[in-house]
Order: structure tokens, then C-alpha cells, then sequence
């Protein structure tokens, strides 16, 4: 096989008679490929070979994943199975004498790979898997939102070095959803500090999966632009033994990143540790002028499994993190970032003749975050911010989820249950030096409950035609804890909506069509999809109404999308396109220096939240050519159109188009990689309005940004890599990141808050 990496997780080998010897008559050999969430993985490449190497027989896996192969079976023979851009699988399959059915049940897992990769295509309809360890360029990404950028359709809106929210396809928000081992990930931060991916470090995981759009419904809430999942595959031990990872990283502006993850045990135990600490200084953009944005994170995790047998796992985990950084786009910045949480999961394969699986599991979090204008930058008392003062809220969250799958022959029923519940509070001192926020008590104003109920089946209705839907429907009720409404900092009212409650109840669902092609290596997909989103905290809390100041009646958000797209692997050549146009009633739309009624409080600017009518329509596409000794070729592109239907005009705070087009040379110990990223002017844009991520305030010129890269393998376990971002030290920022603030010290951004200029960087990194 070429190098396609090593097997994630060995599902099921079922034989019939089992020996030893040559066989006397043909034998059927048939299987399944997928990958680590169960998605058919279409054109795996299957051969059995002898023990010398010599191939007897091949096949690739049709569009359900599932092949065949009839052929007479020498004695130890191999089974081959491998898919690009995944680790492939060995497997021993003798036969006794007869014509017996072999069926092999394979999951295939991202590969860990020292090619720095440039671009992220689809691996499967509606979805895109990543290997977590795998370099990226830009390189390295400390946090989530920095790794999701690389994939066609992300954005992010950079605040300062680190903390950017994700943004796909021009939505923003609790429109995505983060999971972190199953467990929806939430800032504390009340004015969005902290992005759930800002508690994400990349390389601790192992597989980065990320579902577009609303396409399923097993993960919670159903994120209406779409899902990601942050994974570690935990499975159970063939012979005692230990794996590790661990990586260096030294670049300009003093970055200096350390990372470790290593795993040992036994067929009956095992045990996990990572660790990463990620630090810079303040960068500069490319005419020089320093940003301010420095940050320090670190982070531990550790998982303890219990694997009696080979159906049985029991697994508990507990982590902690914490750093500051500064942000360049307000007047402070975050001190704090305390996370500490856990879980346990307990799996179940194989119960029963159709159950297949049983799956329970419960999770913690606690994200206690502190900000002043004091810690990380240079203090300055200014009309607004008189003395040294200090905001620390803090969230708890816990849930669980239950869940059942049921196999037969021609479908894969999973149905469940999950909860969450969590609270937010905080506490502000305006006078630190002589009132610290420690000393204070935490006040609560907010309170959120949701518990849903989930059915999806996945049905394979011919051999080239696969029918997948879902349905479920959560029960959300959200309580107004608020006595008061700050209108500044110096400034409060009653609150008209202290103590209300509010329960919605909110259905989901999804169907979609795969079909192969039977002429062409290709398959055509098509899916439609509605979320009802329940408004989340900053929507609902942190902002007023155009009528009153709580805007705790606001309407859930309701999303229909229909999805088409095609995939097409043929010989060295794959390619994809896809294409989405939604239409969202009740779009929550917040929107800035916002002149209330009179008669309420006169003619005072407010940030507000109100329901629109919207409309988006987008695509992206990508196509990877692989030429002879060693070199490959990328493109892609991703475009989205949003329309705000009832105020006429456009949506806000939507990316421009953007082309990446990648060069890779590969061979034995050397690799080359080459990027460049072109992103177009946006000048349809709708000033003062958008997310609760950002607003729109001034349009933006297109920008070219080229790097580099290159990589030389020490050893088989050791690779030394080094590249340049913004190797032409282009002066730019990306149209949806947020307005620069004046800074004690830094030179006034009056425009959106701009990117590094020219950053050189080095990257020593080991695997075993």
C-alpha cells in the first residue's frame, strides 16, 4: 500500500471456518469501510496479498463502503484496506477448506502524516475528517478556531492573538456547535471573550470531524450552519503497549508552543496524558505597527479506561486549563480562563443480535474567566473606566446523553436521549484596589435547560443508494435570573423580565439521498434540513429589545436548508462541490447604536437584539490532482450570499469569496509545500448589524496572502518543519474580524483589527 498510516480501531472480524493451508474452493471475502463516526467510506482500496507481498486479488469499496471479493485464498494471507488520507489496515484471514464468507467490519481513522496540509476536502457527503496531529499552514493552530480556518467555507473573527471565533459560511455563534468528546463546549465570557473553540487545543486530540450543515441530529442541539467534533479515539488495547506524540513549535513575535499526548496500557487498562502550553508576544501587521495581542494558555487532560473484553470499554476523564490574553478590539482583556471539567462513558458493542451498540455518558464544566484593564495591558483611567476594575463571570455546565444503535442488514437505527443544563454568574468591582472582585458574591442571572430525544437511521436502500435521516425534538426553558439591567457601568434599571421563564419546544430534523454513479467513480447527494434554535445566552441576556431593555422575549431562530453536491475519485484526480441555500425565519440579528422609542429612555444608543427574516445562498468546492514523483496540486473555493429579507439589503458580517490553491511535493525524507490565499473585496455589507460575534462597520479591499513550508524527517519518528505565513508581509485583515480599540501604548486600528505581517516559524515534532 502507499502510506496511508496505521488502523484507529479494529471494529469486527467475524470468520466462518477458520485454517490453515490453501483453499480448496473459491472463497467470498465482503466487508464495510468506514470511518470513525460510521460514514461508508466509498473507493477504499481492498487487496489480499501473500505474505511475500504479491497481490492476488483487488477491489475498492462501492458508495455504501461495502465490497466483495471471490478468489482462491492461499495460506496466510493479508488483507489489505486503505483510503487516501486515512490510516490503512492490515488484517491476517486464513480458510479452512470450502466456500466460506469472510466479512470484515473496518473503521479507518485520519492518518498521522508529517506533510504539512494546506487545504481540508470533503471526505464523505456533508462532512470533512481531519487527523488533529497533522500539521497546518498557517502553523501552528493553538485553539480550534485557528485549526477550523483552514477548511473551505471557516472564517474567523480575530480579536487579538488568540480567542478568534469560527465562523461557517457566514454564520456565527451557538449556529455551530463545538463538542469536545461528545460534551458541547461554552464560554463564560459575557461579552463573547472566550469562543468555545477558545478551550480547544487541537493537537491533544486525534480527529477533527466536521458535519455542514443540518445533517444530523445525534449531537445534541442541532447546529444549524453545522457541527464539529474535537475527538480522542480511546479503544481497547491488542497487547500491552505505549504511543506519544509530542511537538515543539518556535516562530516570531516569541511564539513558543509545547505539546504532549501519550498512551499506555494493557488489553484490560490504559491510560491518557496530554499537555500543551502555547505562548506569543505582541505581533506586528505587515506595515509594523505592533497589535496588541499577546497570550500565554496552558492545558492538561488526562482519560483512565477500563477494557475487560473487546466489547466493554469504561472510560473517565478530568482536565484543566488556564491562561490570559490581551484583545485588541476593547477596553480590556482577559486575565482568566480557568477551565476544569470531566466525564465517564461507558460503551457497550455487540449486546445483542441487532443491537450493535449501547452508549452512556455524563460530563462537567466549569469556565471561570476573569477580565480587567489592568493585568495585560498598561492602565489608563479614561471617562468611562475610572479606576482599576475587574468583571468575572463564570458558567457550569453538566448533561449526559444515552444512546442506542440497532443494525440489520440494510440499516443502522441510533436513537437516544441527552440533557444539558447550565448556569451563568457573575461579579464586577470598579474599584479592584479597594473592593477585589474575589471578595464579592456571585450573583446568578441566568439559567438554561435543554433534554432531547433523537432517532436517526441511515438505510441502505440499493447497492449504489444510501437514504439517511433524523428527527428529534428538545425541550428548552430558560430562566431570567437578572434583578437589574446595566445600561453602563455606572448605570442599572429593574428588569421588566426578572425571574420570567420561558419554555420552548423545538423539533429538528434532516432526510438526504446519496446515490453512486454506476459509469463514473462518483456519487451525487442531496439533503434537506430545519433547526429551530432556542436563543442562546448573549442573545437572550447580554442585550436589550427595540421596545424594552430585556430582550428575554425573543423568538427561536428557525432554519431550513436544502444541501446538493457531488464527489468524484477517479485514478490521482478527486474533487468535490457543494452547494446550500437556506432560508431563516426569525434570524436573531443583533445590532448596534440602535436609537430606542421614545418615550423609553429618550434617544440612548443601545446594542439590541431583534428577529429578521433572512436568506443565504453559498457553495464550496475543492479538487486535488496527484502527478507523478511525489508532487500534488489543491484548489478550492467558498462563497456564501446572505440577505436580510426584512429590512431589505444585506446580511451582515458575511466573508468574501476566497480561493486557496496549494502546491505539495512529497518524497522519502523531503516535503515541500507552497499556499496561496486569495480573498475578495466586500463591499455588500450592512454597517452596525450582525451576531453576537461581531457587526459590520465598514466595507473591505480583496487581499493576496502567500506562505511556505518545508519538512525533512530526521527519522521515521522524528520531522523538522519550518515555514513562512505572509511571506510577501501583505498588510490586511479579514472583513468579519472585529473594529480595532484605542490601546494605552498601540497605535489606533481604526479599521478591523489586522492579521500578522511575515511570520517565520519552526516546528520540531515525534511520534511513536
Amino acid at each position: 500500500m502507499t502510506r496511508l498510516g496505521t488502523i484507529a480501531a479494529l471494529a469486527m472480524v467475524v470468520a466462518g471456518a477458520v485454517g490453515v493451508g490453501a483453499s480448496a474452493d473459491p472463497v467470498d471475502l465482503k466487508g464495510l469501510v468506514n470511518d470513525a463516526t460510521r460514514q461508508p467510506l466509498s473507493g477504499a482500496i481492498v487487496r489480499v496479498v501473500t505474505r511475500a507481498g504479491a497481490v492476488v486479488a483487488e477491489t475498492t469499496s462501492g458508495f455504501d463502503g461495502r465490497w466483495t471479493l471471490t478468489l482462491d485464498l492461499p495460506s496466510a494471507a493479508v488483507l489489505e484496506i486503505g483510503f487516501p488520507g486515512f490510516r490503512s489496515v492490515q488484517q491476517a484471514v486464513d480458510d479452512g477448506s470450502g466456500r466460506q464468507a469472510i466479512v470484515v467490519s473496518l473503521t479507518l481513522a485520519p492518518q498521522t502524516d508529517f506533510v504539512v496540509v494546506t487545504a481540508a476536502a470533503e471526505s464523505a457527503p456533508f462532512k470533512v475528517v481531519m487527523d488533529a496531529k497533522q500539521p497546518r499552514q498557517p502553523i501552528p493552530a493553538h485553539d480550534g478556531a485557528e485549526y477550523l480556518d483552514t477548511i473551505p467555507g471557516f472564517s474567523t473573527v480575530r480579536k487579538g492573538g488568540s480567542g478568534g471565533d469560527p465562523m461557517f459560511r457566514g454564520m456565527a455563534g451557538s449556529r455551530l456547535s463545538i463538542l469536545s468528546d461528545g460534551a458541547t463546549i461554552l464560554g463564560g465570557c459575557s461579552v463573547r471573550m472566550d469562543a468555545p473553540t477558545a478551550y480547544i487545543f487541537p493537537e491533544t486530540y486525534d480527529e477533527i470531524t466536521v458535519i455542514k450543515g443540518p445533517q444530523s441530529v445525534k449531537y445534541g442541539p442541532a447546529g444549524s450552519a453545522g457541527t464539529v467534533l474535537f475527538q480522542r479515539n480511546n479503544t481497547r488495547l491488542a497487547q500491552p503497549e505505549w504511543t506519544g506524540n509530542a511537538s515543539a513549535t518556535v516562530g516570531a513575535w516569541g511564539r513558543n508552543d509545547q505539546v504532549f499526548d501519550a498512551r499506555a496500557g494493557t488489553p484490560a487498562f490504559y491510560v491518557r496524558g496530554a499537555a500543551s502550553r502555547s505562548s506569543m508576544g505582541n505581533y506586528q501587521d505587515g506595515d509594523g505597527q505592533t497589535v496588541h495581542s499577546e497570550y500565554m494558555r496552558w492545558n492538561m487532560d488526562t482519560a483512565f479506561g477500563w477494557t475487560p473484553d473487546a466489547t466493554t470499554r469504561l472510560e473517565v476523564t478530568a482536565g484543566a486549563s488556564d491562561g490570559h490574553a490581551a484583545y485588541a478590539d476593547r477596553a480590556v482583556d482577559g486575565a482568566k480562563f480557568l477551565r476544569t471539567g470531566g466525564g465517564v462513558t461507558f460503551e457497550k458493542t455487540r449486546p445483542g443480535a441487532l443491537l450493535s451498540r449501547i452508549e452512556v455518558a455524563a460530563s462537567y464544566n466549569y469556565v471561570d474567566h476573569i477580565m480587567d484593564n489592568y493585568s495585560v495591558r498598561t492602565f489608563q483611567a479614561s471617562p468611562t473606566l475610572m479606576f482599576r476594575s475587574s468583571m468575572n463571570p463564570d458558567r457550569t455546565t453538566y448533561g449526559g446523553r444515552a444512546a442506542t444503535t440497532w443494525t440489520t442488514a440494510k440499516a443502522t437505527v441510533e436513537t437516544g436521549a441527552d440533557l444539558q443544563v447550565n448556569e451563568h454568574t457573575g461579579r464586577m468591582s470598579m474599584r479592584q484596589d479597594t473592593m477585589p472582585v474575589e471578595s464579592l458574591a456571585r450573583v446568578a442571572d441566568a439559567r438554561f435547560t435543554t433534554a432531547g430525544v433523537f432517532g436517526e437511521v441511515d438505510y441502505r436502500a440499493a447497492t449504489r443508494t444510501r437514504w439517511v435521516s433524523g428527527l428529534r425534538v428538545d425541550r428548552a426553558q430558560g430562566t431570567d435570573l437578572r434583578q437589574t439591567v446595566a445600561l453602563s457601568m455606572m448605570s442599572t434599571l429593574p428588569n421588566p423580565t426578572a425571574g420570567s421563564k420561558r419554555v420552548d419546544v423545538l423539533p429538528s430534523g434532516f432526510s438526504r439521498l446519496e446515490h453512486g454513479l454506476a459509469t463514473v467513480p462518483a456519487s451525487l447527494y442531496l439533503g434537506i434540513g430545519h433547526v429551530r434554535r432556542f436563543p442562546d445566552y448573549w442573545e437572550l441576556v447580554t442585550k436589550e429589545s427595540g421596545a424594552s431593555v430585556s430582550a428575554f422575549a425573543t423568538r427561536p431562530e428557525a432554519t431550513t436548508q436544502v444541501d446538493a453536491g457531488a464527489q468524484i475519485k477517479r485514478g490521482s484526480t478527486s474533487a468535490y462541490v457543494s452547494g446550500y441555500a437556506s432560508r431563516i425565519d426569525d434570524f436573531i440579528l443583533i445590532e448596534s447604536n440602535y436609537a430606542k422609542a421614545a418615550g423609553l429612555m429618550g434617544t440612548r444608543l443601545a446594542s439590541i437584539t431583534r428577529n429578521v427574516d433572512a436568506r443565504t445562498v453559498g457553495a464550496e468546492a475543492g479538487v486535488t490532482q496527484r502527478f507523478g514523483n511525489g508532487w500534488s496540486a489543491d484548489g478550492s473555493l467558498a462563497w456564501v450570499r446572505g440577505t436580510n429579507v426584512t429590512d431589505g439589503g444585506a446580511l451582515a458580517q458575511i466573508p468574501p469569496l476566497e480561493t486557496r490553491l496549494g502546491l505539495q511535493y512529497d518524497h522519502e525524507r523531503l516535503s515541500l509545500g507552497a499556499l496561496a490565499r486569495v480573498a475578495a473585496a466586500q463591499h455588500r455589507i450592512a454597517v452596525n448589524q450582525g451576531t453576537i460575534v461581531g457587526q459590520d462597520f465598514r466595507a473591505t479591499e480583496g487581499f493576496t496572502v502567500l506562505s511556505a513550508n518545508a519538512g525533512w524527517r530526521l527519522t521515521s519518528m522524528l520531522q523538522l518543519t519550518a515555514g513562512v505565513d505572509n511571506l510577501l508581509n501583505e498588510t490586511y485583515a479579514e472583513h468579519i474580524s472585529r473594529q480595532g480599540a484605542s490601546i494605552p501604548g498601540f497605535a489606533v486600528q481604526t479599521g478591523q483589527v489586522r492579521e500578522p505581517g511575515r511570520t517565520a516559524w519552526l516546528r520540531l515534532s515525534v511520534k511513536r
